[in-house]
C-alpha cells in the first residue's frame, strides 16, 4: 500500500465477533483496491480481538487500534478513524453489515464524474439475523445527480435515504468546513452529518442494491425507533438546522409533522413513559399541538408515513 491511498475504509467495531470476517474480506475483496482499511475496536468483550489480528499483517490494513474504555459513542469512533485517515474519501464501513465487491467503484466512478459531488451513495438491503431481507430501499433512476439543497428538502429532511454509513463513499476535505456538533448525538449523528454533508456540494446516487444492512437484536438504531428515543435527539436536531439557517420555518414545519406522522405510526412499541416525554417534545418545538394532531389525521400522511419506516 502506498503512502496516499485513494479511499480511506474505516471499521469501528464493538462486540460484532459473529460478522467481522465477512465485512473484514467484504472490503479487502472490492474490485476497486487502492484502499487503507483502518480497524477500531471500542473495549469488545467478545472474540472481536482474536478476528482482528488475523488481519493485522494485510498490507491494507493501516491501523488497527484497542481502546482501553468503550466510547459511549459510536461517532466518537467515526471522529478518530477519521483523523488518521490519509485518503481523498471516506468510506464508514459498519462492522456488522457486509456489501457487494463493486460498491466501491461505482459509488467512485459516480463521485468522480461530477468534481461538485461531496458524497455518493447505493441502495442497500436491510437483513435479518435469518438472512431474510426486512425491507430494501429504492431509487426512482439507476444513477442520478443532484443538488445537494434539494437533497437535504426532497431526501433527507422527509425520509434519510442513507439509513446506513456503510452505503456511503464522501469526500474527506470537507470534514474539516462541517462542524463537530454531530458528535454530541449517540442515535442520529449520522443523519446530523449527512445534512451538514450535503450543504457543501452535489450527491451521487446509485440506484444498485451494493449493500446489506444487518437488523438484529443489538442493532441501535433500530431500538431507537422501536423504543422512540430518536425522536428525543430528531426534534433538537431539526430546530438547531432552523437556527443555523440550513432550513428554514416552512422546510422546519413540514419536517416536524412528518417526523410525527412517523412517530405515531411506530408507536406501539414505546413505553408510556417515553410517550409522553416525547409528545411533550413535539408541542413545545412545534408550538402548536393542534397542528400537528390535525397533520397526523390526515390519512394521506399516515400512508405515507408507513412508506417512509418501510415496514
Amino acid at each position: 500500500m502506498h503512502s496516499t491511498p485513494k479511499v480511506s475504509v474505516i471499521i469501528p467495531n464493538y462486540n460484532h465477533a459473529t460478522f467481522l470476517q465477512q465485512r473484514i474480506d467484504s472490503v479487502l475483496n472490492q474490485t476497486y483496491n487502492d484502499i487503507e482499511l483502518i480497524i477500531l475496536d471500542d473495549c469488545s468483550t467478545d472474540d472481536s480481538k482474536a478476528i482482528i489480528e488475523i488481519y493485522r499483517p494485510h498490507p491494507k490494513v493501516s491501523h488497527i487500534i484497542y481502546n482501553e474504555a468503550n466510547s459511549g459513542n459510536p461517532f466518537i469512533q467515526w471522529n478518530r478513524g477519521i483523523e488518521l485517515a490519509k485518503g481523498e474519501y471516506i468510506w464508514i464501513a459498519e462492522s456488522d453489515d457486509w456489501c457487494e465487491i463493486s460498491l466501491l467503484e461505482t459509488l467512485l466512478t459516480g463521485l468522480e464524474g461530477n468534481n461538485r459531488c461531496v458524497i455518493g451513495y447505493c441502495q442497500t438491503y436491510c437483513v435479518n439475523d435469518d438472512n431474510s431481507i426486512k425491507f430494501q430501499t429504492n431509487h426512482i433512476r439507476l444513477s442520478e445527480y443532484l443538488n445537494g439543497s434539494k437533497f437535504i428538502n426532497d431526501y433527507l429532511l422527509p425520509s434519510n435515504p442513507i439509513i446506513n454509513a456503510s452505503m456511503a463513499l464522501w469526500k474527506k476535505n470537507i470534514y474539516n468546513k462541517i462542524t463537530n456538533r454531530f458528535l454530541e448525538y449517540k442515535l442520529i449523528g449520522d443523519y446530523y452529518f449527512w445534512i451538514e454533508l450535503c450543504t457543501y456540494g452535489d450527491v451521487f446516487i446509485s440506484g444498485k442494491i451494493l449493500n446489506y444492512f444487518r437488523a438484529h437484536d443489538k442493532n441501535v438504531s433500530f431500538n431507537s425507533y422501536e423504543n422512540g428515543l430518536t425522536y428525543t435527539e430528531r426534534i433538537p436536531l431539526l430546530k438547531d438546522m432552523l437556527a443555523r439557517k440550513i432550513i428554514d420555518e416552512k422546510v422546519y414545519m413540514i419536517a416536524l409533522k412528518k417526523a410525527y406522522s412517523l412517530f405515531k405510526c411506530n408507536a406501539k412499541g414505546i413505553t408510556k413513559e417515553n410517550m409522553g416525554k416525547i409528545k411533550k417534545m413535539f408541542y413545545y418545538y412545534s408550538g402548536s399541538p393542534f397542528k400537528l394532531n390535525l397533520f397526523y389525521l390526515k390519512k394521506s400522511f399516515q400512508l405515507k408515513a408507513k412508506k417512509w419506516l418501510r415496514l
